[in-house]
């Protein structure tokens, strides 16, 4: 059983950086594929981001790739997601998730948090 919880978003200007953090409890996170999400007012949830458990693979979003970057401290048992050149587009609850497979890209993952709201003003 994994357990995660979100935290960093808040209200940013365009072109700022927010970080966002997602804990997770378990041992066995470090073994986990982690990726993040995010979900706008009137669509469907889409994906971000997502990294393998060593960090060796990582995939992003077309939307965000150049902007956005995410990382892993199993030490720590967290996840980041570094978001930079924010634009109004990017306004969105943010979900962390992770399963045991390496499902990447799709929604399919076994755990998730409850998620934190970006808000990106113009």
């Amino acid at each position: 059983q994994v357990q995660l919880v979100e935290s960093g978003g808040g209200l940013v200007q365009a072109g700022g950086s927010l970080r966002l953090s997602c804990a997770a409890s378990g041992r066995t996170f470090s073994t986990y594929t982690m990726g993040w999400f995010r979900q706008a007012p009137g669509k469907e949830r889409e994906f971000v981001a997502a990294i393998s458990w060593s960090g060796g693979s990582i995939y992003y979003a077309d939307s965000v790739k150049g902007r956005f970057t995410i990382s892993r401290d199993n030490a720590k048992n967290t996840g980041y997601l570094q978001m930079s050149s924010l634009k109004p587009d990017d306004t969105a609850v943010y979900y962390c998730a992770a399963d045991p497979r390496g499902t990447y890209y799709s929604p399919l993952y076994r755990y998730w948090g409850q998620g934190t709201q970006v808000t990106v003003s113009s």
